[in-house]
This record gives C-alpha cells, structure tokens and sequence, in this order.
C-alpha cells in the first residue's frame, strides 16, 4: 500500500529569486514531501514578457539549500537538451541535494519556448517519437556515468496520450503525473493498465500523481481527493503561489490529510490477517 505524499510547485515566474528560495525554504520546513518547478522560458499566465527563470539551474540552487525535500522539474522539455546532456545534469543535482532528485520529463508543447530558443517545434506526434527515443538513451547513460546517481533516479513521466505517452509511462516511469477530471482519468488509468500487461509490467510499481490547482486546493481537499485516492492516486502536487504562500492557507490542512491517511494505511498492513 503506497504511502500518500503532498508535493508543492512553484511557477518561477512574475517572481524574484529571493521570492523562491523563501518559498523552497518554508516548503523543507512544512513537512511536503517534494518540491517543483517547471522547464519553460516565458510565464504561462500573466503578463508574456514577465520575470522568467530557467528550471535546472534553479534546482541546483535549491538542492542545495535543502536537507530534506525530494525536488524536481514538473516536468522538464525533452526538446531543450541533448538526453545524455540531461541525464549527466540530473546526475549532478541528484549528487549536489544528497539523492534527492526526481527526473521528471515530458514532450512538451510550448510553440513560444521552441520558436524563440531555436527548437524545432514539430508536431505532438514527432515530439512523443523524439521522447520515446530519448527516455533510454538517458537511462543508459544514467548507467554508465562515474559517479552514478545517489540512488535509482526516479524517473516521472508527464502526459496522457494514449497511444505514446501512457506506453511510455508503463515502459519507462516511476511516477507518472497526469490531468484531466475524473471520469478522464479513470479512462487514461484503464489504457496504463493495458500498457503495463502489454509490457509486462505491474501497474502497482508506479506511481501516480496529479495536479491540483492553486485557487482549488481547499475544495479539491474536501469534496474530491478521496475518490482520487480510490482511482489509485496517491502524489498530490499542490499549485502553490509563491509569493503569498505561507504558513497559513490550506496547505497544513493537506500535509494532516496525508499524515492521517498514512497513519491508516501504516495500521492495515501491521493488522494480521
């Protein structure tokens, strides 16, 4: 039985760094299992030319200004870098936070990202080809490199499509983190099944995780979560703004959801048959 986790992600934009390294701070000290960020070069919301900062350089900084808190992109572009290139970066942000990094990555459909950095922006169905191509190359290369990873690099996949992504979620990811109401998702849950009895791989061993928005946190909490739960959800990433965000709001009400819950499920498996 998988333990629920609460995660935080902080969009760096229409923020300064001083705003983001008091948000990742107060985030190690509430007790939120994970902290992220995304890979894009313009806000998404807001003004489009507004405060921007770029994803892995930002999670060096902040693997090392934690101790604890597990960290990663929600999810990092695999168009913006060579894949052996991301497997040795993540490498070393795993090494610089102690073994706390999770590798989370998608195909990406950013038009503005790919045509202002000089990418080439393709179609969903060249870009879900260029991430199944890359997921091994960075998992050989993740073998291969001296040091290697402080531990098994979790690796997070990022999508629902269902003919390209779930496969790849079923072949290649720990966690894989999706969207899209309930009914949606039982349906992409169903497809994941069929990928992993495809690939002979125990749905069981992944986990799953969604997110939540920030103006919906305390009704997501009250009326939904637990039918999420049922669906096999257990990592809840909460859309967190960061410069209002603190120790009030209903984040504390969360992280005593996710206590209590792991508190039942830690009670069944002690209780004997």
């Amino acid at each position: 039985m998988r333990n629920i986790r609460v995660a935080l992600q902080f969009h760096p934009q229409h923020v300064t760094y001083d705003d983001l390294r008091l948000a990742v701070a107060r985030a190690e000290k509430s007790g939120a299992d994970l902290v992220y960020n995304w890979d894009h070069f313009f806000p998404l919301y807001g003004d489009p030319d507004g405060r921007h900062f770029e994803c892995w350089t930002m999670l060096a900084a902040w693997a090392e200004q934690t101790s604890r808190i597990e960290l990663g992109p929600l999810v990092t572009c695999n168009s913006y870098r060579n894949p052996q290139l991301l497997a040795d970066m993540a490498r070393t942000v795993d090494h610089i936070s102690g073994g706390r990094l999770v590798l989370g990555i998608g195909a990406c459909n950013n038009r503005r990202d790919h045509d202002e950095y000089g990418y080439e922006f393709g179609t969903a169905g060249s870009r879900g080809r260029a991430l199944a191509e890359a997921l091994p190359l960075i998992k050989a290369r993740l073998a291969r490199l001296n040091p290697p990873p402080m531990r098994p690099l979790p690796i997070l996949v990022g999508g629902t499509g269902e003919q390209v992504t779930l496969r790849l979620v079923a072949e290649h990811a720990d966690i894989w983190h999706a969207y899209g109401d309930l009914k949606t998702l039982e349906q992409k849950r169903k497809v994941l099944d069929n990928w992993c009895a495809s690939v002979g791989r125990d749905p069981a061993e992944i986990e799953c995780g969604i997110i939540v928005d920030k103006d919906d946190l305390a009704r997501f909490l009250a009326e939904d979560v637990a039918d999420h739960v049922s669906l096999g959800f257990t990592q809840f990433a909460l859309l967190v703004d960061v410069r209002d965000w603190g120790p009030g709001g209903p984040i504390p009400d969360w992280l005593a959801w996710r206590d209590e819950q792991n508190a039942v499920r830690a009670a069944a498996l002690r209780r004997p048959d």
